[in-house]
């Protein structure tokens, strides 16, 4: 059902309880039930549609930002200790002048693309490299910037048998000690620990239509509503949202799209970004670094802290 529907729904409903009062029918609690379901279908539609436009086929991937929003872009390669990833792409740029490090992960636009990037799931070697790259930033005094946009890191026994969880661990800590600057964008899927390993910065902000969770509706669904059909309703329990997350405080605030999503319209998103990025950076730049990673460790901190008063208010 979508939108207008329910409008149109939410009317029909008005001009009957109009009716009923008029004829003196006490049915209060019939429409307030009514007006609750109504809400909770507005609610679920409207998460659903933000899935989708996460993962529209046409949605800007990393690259496409890269090339609109920054001059001289380098890619360098492999982890040094067992090869490189292709899911997550690393290098050095200059923005306005100013260089920069640039982390992202990349998915693929055709199936060969996507066999070869893991359709932007990362393995162990993909975190390794974004942090040997973090680590030469700090040392060059290059801010860094990250892109995310992947389901999640790679599940597969090969990467177990890698250390996939030990890797984004390692990346959690040392991006939260690194003694330069990092912005991270979501800007289109944020799945889980695979996002975590390269979304942890001074400044995290999400594209109007991204999303970002534990887990993604599919399997929410499957888990603990145990109906994989439910995947609408899992997105919305999940509060996976860019407006759900910046009232949690997770992000520091939303980049907005075009109407119709970033696809509509890749130059006018990537000028938006572009725009906050030049700002930020020429804010925290300035600042001391070790003031730099105290305040980002307190934000860290204070992620998941639940106020009842709040709450209740």
């Amino acid at each position: 059902m979508n939108k207008q529907s329910m409008n149109d729904i939410k009317a029909k409903i008005s001009e009957l309880k109009k009716l009923i009062n008029d004829c003196g029918i006490e049915a209060a609690e019939e429409f307030t039930v009514l007006e609750d379901k109504i809400r909770v279908e507005l609610k679920t539609e409207s998460a659903w549609k933000q899935v989708e436009l996460a993962r529209h086929p046409e949605r800007p991937y990393a690259m496409d930002y890269i090339t609109r929003i920054f001059d001289s872009f380098i890619e360098l390669h492999g982890d040094r200790a067992y090869g490189d990833d292709p899911a997550v792409i690393g290098g050095i740029a200059f923005l306005d002048s100013r260089p920069v490090t640039i982390l992202a992960h990349q998915k693929g636009r055709t199936l060969k693309e996507n066999v070869r990037r893991n359709h932007g799931m990362a393995n162990p070697e993909g975190y390794r490299k974004a942090l040997r790259l973090a680590k030469e930033a700090e040392k060059f005094h290059r801010p860094v910037i990250t892109l995310i946009d992947t389901a999640g890191a790679y599940p597969g026994l090969e990467a177990e048998e890698r250390g996939i969880g030990e890797a984004i661990a390692r990346n959690l800590r040392d991006f939260s000690q690194l003694l330069t600057p990092v912005i991270c964008i979501i800007i289109g899927e944020g799945g889980s620990g695979g996002a975590l390993g390269l979304g942890v910065g001074d400044k995290v902000y999400m594209m109007e239509n991204a999303i970002y969770s534990v887990i993604s509706p599919e399997g929410c669904a499957s888990i603990l509503l145990r109906d994989a059909s439910r995947a609408k309703d899992a997105a919305a329990m999940l509060r996976i949202t860019s407006k759900d997350l910046l009232d949690f405080k997770v992000i520091n605030g939303i980049i907005p799209e075009p109407p119709g999503g970033a696809h509509t319209d890749p130059d006018s998103t990537a000028r938006t970004i572009k725009e906050i990025l030049v700002k930020d950076l020429s804010d925290i730049c300035g600042r001391n670094p070790e003031v730099l990673v105290r305040y980002r460790n307190q934000k860290i901190r204070k992620i998941g802290h639940w106020n009842e008063t709040e709450t209740d208010a």
